[in-house]
């Protein structure tokens, strides 16, 4: 009996439409002879299976996304003019793409590492762009460190691995890290799935309302599922058996219909307040203390739709925290700053100049109107339109509104350190978070740490690594000391 096929899609077909009569045999010069160089079904095939892949993201490059939805639950057009934020019970569709930081595309998912949460909203006004982690914190403070911090995640361009020695020599120079390690090997290092963390915005925003004031604002999405974690042990079992173990729980949960959920939160400190508060405000190594700006709850964020197809739709979304609507904008935030340039870049080097053209990054509930014409990828969609402004043709126009208010700057130009406040250093929420653990967290906080501080060769890195965990908190450093110590002997 025959096998029955479904062939109500029509004839296969090239990519110029012609229907091809035969996707099993290569055209040949007689049977068992060479091929044909006129078999074109044969190599567009092999051409096009050549160029499937686009170069991955340097960092973020393994992730997984869905599409959603986000509503207004308070009023807080006091604070924004933002429109998408306009008024309670106002939804804006969403598309939001987690990701590990460090590892590559083939990477698995359940590793120690920051996870990644780049947040899109279509809005009314063009798509605004929230790009943080899953930590409040980072590394460092200041964009320039960073292609030096990723190298140090990545592989050594000798042995090939990524190597303790090079992430705990920088670490252990770079002592605003401290904060950061701090989080990444304590239990929320390795979440038990993308449904089970947190987001933070992690930057500082500018929000702008109506009469021009203007304030500080960082995001928090608190997960509606609760926390949970993995143990290291753990996590290797799985990353062993399934790599791809929080995507598809993310998709099979959609698929469930059991969409999750996050409560948006946001701190808001009126500028004003900025210069005399007791951290900067703007060091992204620094956490506002809730006691200081407590969290406000403004909305919620449900993920209810799973992408059709993985490639188009997340290894080819592109986000960027220079993607603002009104009443929206940047802070100095160092490392905000380097990134309004260098995710854009990224993008455009990755998926090309007209990526922003892609289904999954156009805007959804507007439409891009500019005189950007013309690369690789262009659909002609604008037609016969003039591409320059001004014109007297129709054209589009500007508006004369900027999206955020002016930022006050004085004094020279220079390579200045970001500007210390009265209680900055470099360990002080470091040792604010290891006391608020348990001490079972300690526990399995020192464990972490020391497993990892324990493979560097040289001593010195080590000793130097140590110093600055003591200098967050004097117990801190001596139980990693030792700890440390009983691994090496």
């Amino acid at each position: 009996m025959s096998e029955q096929f479904d062939n109500t899609a029509g004839p296969l077909t090239t990519e110029s439409g012609a229907p091809i009569s035969n996707n099993n045999q290569s055209e040949a010069a007689g049977v068992g002879g060479p091929l044909l160089i006129q078999d074109q079904v044969l190599l567009e095939k092999l051409a096009h299976f050549n160029r499937e892949r686009i170069p991955e993201r340097v960092v973020h490059a393994r992730g997984a996304g869905a599409y959603g939805t986000f509503t207004v639950t308070a009023d807080v057009t006091k604070y924004t003019k933002a429109h998408f934020l306009s008024q309670v019970g106002k939804e804006t569709e969403t598309f939001l793409r987690f990701s590990t930081v460090a590892d590559s595309l083939g990477g698995a998912d359940a590793r120690r590492d920051p996870r990644g949460w780049a947040l899109k909203f279509y809005t009314e006004e063009g798509n605004y762009d929230l790009v943080g982690n899953n930590t409040p914190v980072f590394f460092i403070r200041d964009a320039i460190k960073f292609p030096d911090f990723i190298h140090t995640q990545k592989r050594d361009p000798y042995t090939g691995s990524q190597e303790a020695d090079n992430v705990w020599d920088f670490w252990s120079l770079s002592p605003e890290s401290v904060h950061q390690v701090t989080w990444l090997f304590g239990d929320r290092g390795i979440p038990a799935s993308y449904r089970h963390m947190d987001g933070f915005g992690s930057h500082t925003y500018q929000w702008v309302n109506e009469a021009g004031e203007q304030f500080w604002v960082k995001y928090h999405f608190k997960t509606d599922q609760g926390i949970k974690n993995l143990t290291q042990d753990e996590a290797n079992k799985l990353a062993g058996e399934d790599p791809d173990s929080h995507q598809r729980d993310l998709r099979e949960s959609i698929e469930r219909g059991e969409f999750p959920s996050w409560t948006v939160q946001v701190q808001i400190m009126p500028a004003a307040e900025a210069p005399s508060y007791r951290y900067n405000p703007f060091d992204l190594t620094k956490v506002w203390l809730n006691e200081d700006y407590p969290r406000i709850t403004i909305g919620k964020l449900e993920l209810n739709r799973n992408p059709d197809n993985i490639f188009a739709e997340v290894e080819q979304s592109i986000f960027s925290p220079a993607h603002f609507v009104p009443g929206i904008g940047p802070s100095p935030d160092k490392m905000l700053q380097g990134r309004l340039f260098a995710y854009g870049d990224a993008h455009r080097y990755r998926v090309g100049i007209n990526a922003d053209h892609l289904p999954v990054n156009r805007p959804h509930a507007t439409e891009a109107r500019n005189g950007n014409r013309d690369g690789l990828g262009y659909d002609g969609r604008h037609g016969r339109q003039k591409n320059y402004e001004p014109n007297s043709f129709g054209g589009p126009h500007e508006t004369g509104q900027p999206l955020w208010a002016p930022v006050h700057v004085n004094g020279p130009t220079g390579e200045w350190e970001t500007p210390a406040h009265s209680e900055d250093d470099d360990f002080v929420q470091a040792g604010k978070l290891y006391r608020l653990m348990s001490e079972d967290e300690q526990d399995r906080l020192i464990a972490n740490l020391s497993g990892f501080l324990a493979k560097v060769t040289r001593e010195d890195i080590v000793q130097r690594a140590i110093a600055n965990f003591a200098k967050a908190d004097e117990n801190y450093g001596k139980r990693l000391a030792v700890a440390v110590a009983e691994l090496r002997k």
